[in-house]
């Protein structure tokens, strides 16, 4: 069969056609894509600004022979930019008008001035806040039945999942914690020697990298690297399952995903965070000590036996908490917007970069809540 010649095909035209009981139809026919437009295209705009006019006819595109986005969008455009309310057309036409009106309120949005932009964002952005923090309460409150059940049944505790996800967040992670606990730790050193030296305290720099590294550098910097590699790599790993539809196919089969896959992380990580804050803390002090040595000429071994005294024990243990707590968080936020990302690939890089954000965001406001809280603890 041959296929008919697209040169053959009717010119685009739009009529006005009277019905019974003077109701106005406005007939659209014709070839409407980018090569039948090509030489009648100010006509055809003539004709819609006219008949634009008239806001209770009818448009009827029924006679429209082929519709590609060039004339789509000349009759969007005509239309005002929205759908017009009495409309008839093709079923195989009904997705390119869709597609507008979902593109539609971006452009709108985007050459709007509303006086009132200002405050609309900030309502928009608590509105996504109190949706998130629903969100997230939600997931928390089952995994909390779903721990009450293990708490009953212990036999259904997943060690596996825990003991790999321990190996995957907390003993794969000691490498880059080392190497960036050690450089803030010898960087740190090297500026307070600077200034030290300058009121002949040479000795209180033992005080200064304790105190820091133990109460507050270090606890921030672990969980701050575990959330941008841990905490990333579980928001993705649910991301990938949303979109093979793993999640989906584990609803069917009846397993508990809360129970499988995001319990098991959130233990994993409330365990390794305060081993990784311990090591990252024991690095750090290294690597003062190795500043202090060549800069002030203090020996390791007075720097180690006057840590003790210089550092009061409540400190550790406060840093030590404040992991646990920071492991938890992370745990929690990276699920949370894993379950979110929609099942495409777009859906799931925004999805990743907004949970390492937010969980370094929630680690230093959940800091700083510490600091205030605890601010005549471990300080002699």
């Amino acid at each position: 069969m041959i296929e008919s010649d697209p040169q053959a095909r009717p010119a685009p035209d739009v009529r006005l056609v009277t019905a019974s009981g003077h109701a106005r139809c406005l007939m659209v026919g014709g070839a409407w894509n980018l090569r039948g437009l090509e030489s009648r295209l100010p006509e055809l705009n003539q004709k819609l600004a006219d008949f634009t006019t008239d806001s209770g006819a009818k448009w009827d595109l029924s006679e429209v022979d082929v519709l590609d986005h060039a004339g789509a969008m000349v009759l969007w455009r005509a239309w005002g930019r929205r759908r017009t309310p009495h409309l008839t057309l093709k079923p195989e036409h009904e997705a390119i008008f869709r597609h507008l009106a979902m593109a539609a309120p971006a452009t709108a949005a985007t050459g709007s001035r509303d006086p009132l932009r200002l405050i609309l964002g900030v309502g928009d952005v608590v509105l996504n806040l109190i949706h998130h923090l629903i969100e997230i309460t939600v997931v928390l409150g089952q995994v909390v039945i779903d721990a009450m059940h293990l708490v009953r049944h212990p036999k259904g505790i997943p060690w596996r999942e825990i003991s790999s996800n321990v190996y995957r967040t907390g003993t794969q992670a000691l490498g880059i914690t080392a190497l960036v606990g050690f450089l803030v730790g010898v960087v740190l050193s090297y500026l307070s020697a600077q200034q030290l030296r300058i009121f002949g305290a040479d000795a209180f720099i033992v005080n200064i990298l304790g105190i820091s590294v133990v109460r507050e550098l270090g606890p921030v910097l672990a969980a701050i690297l575990i959330a941008g590699r841990s905490g990333s790599a579980i928001t993705a790993q649910l991301g990938v399952m949303r979109v093979t539809q793993e999640l989906d196919a584990m609803a069917v089969m009846g397993i508990p995903r809360t129970l499988r896959l995001i319990l098991p992380k959130m233990i994993a990580l409330a365990i390794s965070m305060p081993l990784i804050v311990l090591w990252t803390n024991a690095i750090a002090l290294m690597g003062g000590m190795t500043s202090a040595q060549f800069e002030l000429g203090i020996g390791y071994g007075y720097f180690i036996s006057s840590l003790p005294d210089a550092v009061p024990i409540a400190n550790l243990w406060l840093g030590l908490g404040k992991g646990v707590v920071f492991g938890f968080l992370i745990a929690l936020v990276a699920c949370h917007f894993g379950l979110l990302i929609e099942p495409n690939t777009e859906s799931l890089g925004i999805g990743t970069t907004s949970s390492v954000v937010t969980s370094i965001t929630v680690v230093i406001i959940v800091d700083a809540i510490f600091a205030i809280m605890f601010k005549d603890i471990g300080i002699s």
